[in-house]
């Protein structure tokens, strides 16, 4: 005899909504394997259900599976050690080695391949969301890691507020940690099983990475941003990103153990950049370039009337709330109907193809200006998808750039802005004295310390040398006679 409690309940979460009123869900997957028993129950629960409620559904919903067909965690686990060996460099010898095959190497990994297959994923969602207006249920074993990465993506390319700094971490916050996912299995803090080790968040993350890199004017935090709080999901002092669900974070960190020789743990939150990082240094989070959306004024704000209202709660139907049922009564019944017995089994086992409807999408899309303060997607073809140099090439001296490459750069605007503001105060109090036009801050580029593509995290240590087997590159730059006299302070000759 079955108990109930062990027949599988569907559990629909609703992650966001679109300004058109179609809403993105999230929900796990019933067992592929249930013994006849247990499906005779769900049979006979869902035919109860049936029998009490009588009106069909009304909104479309479009279901992804992502556990069937999308890329596997093991897909990302084997790609992630491929791809993080061309990293791990001992000497100088063994980087040019791997130089001459570094690309065939690179592709072999598929890490790329895999990045893209993400944001290609998330725009066929988005193209379902904006264009087709239907609901999209994402569909997972547990819901905690393709359903996370997914939903994210798609809130990332489709609502500004996730592009700013505090609307980031709260998407965090909702999709990933109180959305269950299972980082100390993910990252293998504990160092117990190998197996359950998959850079899920860390694939995230680079995703996002190739849209900043691509489109930073529409992000208010930088790739510096993005890297430190990378490393952050390695450092076992933040209880951010160290427990499997938020129930045993709780259970851990909320009350005294029954053990009365142990203490919960009393761990930072990794939002808080000041126990990182000076304020001179936290000013390299935010991105100088971001375009800031203009303020409109009262009047303009009473004008403005909006089509759609962003949902709060479960899609819409068309029919209005009973007020004898109440709301909540009705959309868990709508719930039940679509989600249990037959009608789930059809949404697992459904072939029918995807409409063509993704190319003319995304080419229609990237005909058009882009505007930083709405719809953002990402450009996915050939060489468009890049390798986030600054998280694993920066302890590479060979591979890094002399000068400070990008980073560098946007530190320069920092301080140009900082130095603009300080001398517009002293104008504003009306110093006319000399010493108000003068710098205050030293310019970080003209320090004697050599720079390269690894600040802001360190100086250069190593110096570049030349490799025991050149290759043509190295040849070339030998043949060059002038190159001692080029004006560059940084270049870094070595012993050529």
């Amino acid at each position: 005899m079955f108990h109930l409690a062990n027949v599988f309940c569907p559990l629909q979460i609703w992650c966001w909504s679109c300004h058109n009123g179609s809403a993105l869900l999230k929900m796990s997957a019933p067992p592929k394997e249930q013994d006849d028993g247990v499906l005779q129950i769900q049979k006979s629960v869902s035919d109860g259900i049936y029998k009490i409620i009588h009106r069909p559904p009304y909104e479309m919903v479009k279901t992804e599976d992502l556990s069937s067909n999308f890329i596997s965690l093991q897909e990302i686990q084997t790609a992630y050690s491929k791809f993080k060996q061309l990293f791990l460099i001992d000497n100088s010898t063994e980087f040019w080695d791997t130089d001459i095959k570094w690309f065939s190497l690179l592709e072999n990994s598929s890490w790329l391949d895999i990045i893209r297959r993400c944001l290609k994923k998330a725009v066929e969602i988005i193209e379902c969301l904006e264009a087709q207006n239907m609901n999209v249920l994402l569909l997972e074993e547990n819901a905690s890691d393709h359903c996370c990465l997914i939903s994210s993506l798609v809130q990332v390319m489709m609502d500004p507020h996730c592009r700013t700094k505090i609307g980031f971490q709260s998407l965090i916050q909702k999709e990933w940690v109180m959305g269950g996912h299972c980082f100390l299995d993910r990252c293998n803090h504990l160092r117990q099983s190998d197996k359950e080790e998959v850079p899920v968040f860390l694939l995230f993350l680079d995703c996002v990475w190739q849209l900043v890199h691509q489109h930073s004017p529409a992000f208010e935090f930088t790739e510096t941003y993005l890297t430190v709080l990378s490393d952050s999901l390695y450092i076992p002092i933040f209880s951010t990103f160290f427990f499997n669900s938020p129930h045993q974070k709780d259970t851990n960190m909320g009350r005294e153990s029954l053990d009365t020789q142990s203490k919960p743990l009393n761990l930072l939150t990794v939002w808080d950049w000041s126990v990182q990082f000076e304020p001179k240094a936290q000013m390299l989070l935010k991105n100088p370039l971001y375009v800031e959306k203009s303020k409109l004024d009262k009047g303009q704000r009473k004008g403005m009337r909006f089509k759609h209202q962003r949902q709060l709660s479960l899609p819409l139907t068309q029919s209005k709330s009973s007020p004898k049922r109440g709301f909540f009564r009705e959309e868990t019944d709508h719930l039940i109907k679509n989600l249990l017995g037959k009608r789930i089994s059809k949404l697992i086992n459904s072939s029918d193809e995807l409409q063509d409807n993704f190319r003319e999408f995304y080419d229609s899309w990237h005909s058009k200006p882009t505007d930083y303060h709405g719809l953002l997607l990402p450009r996915v073809e050939g060489p468009e998808i890049k390798v986030w140099a600054q998280r694993y090439l920066r302890w590479i001296p060979e591979a890094q750039i002399p000068g400070g490459g990008r980073v560098a750069t946007m530190s320069k605007l920092l301080e140009m802005m900082e130095e603009v503001q300080s001398l517009q105060e002293k104008i504003d109090e009306r110093h006319h004295s000399q010493e108000a036009f003068q710098a205050e801050a030293p310019c970080l580029l003209r320090n004697s310390a050599r720079l390269s593509s690894l600040f802001p995290f360190a100086l250069l240590q190593r110096h570049s040398s030349k490799p025991v087997l050149p290759t043509s590159g190295w040849k070339a730059l030998e043949d060059e006679e002038d190159l001692a006299k080029r004006e560059d302070e940084f270049v870094d000759l070595g012993d050529v």
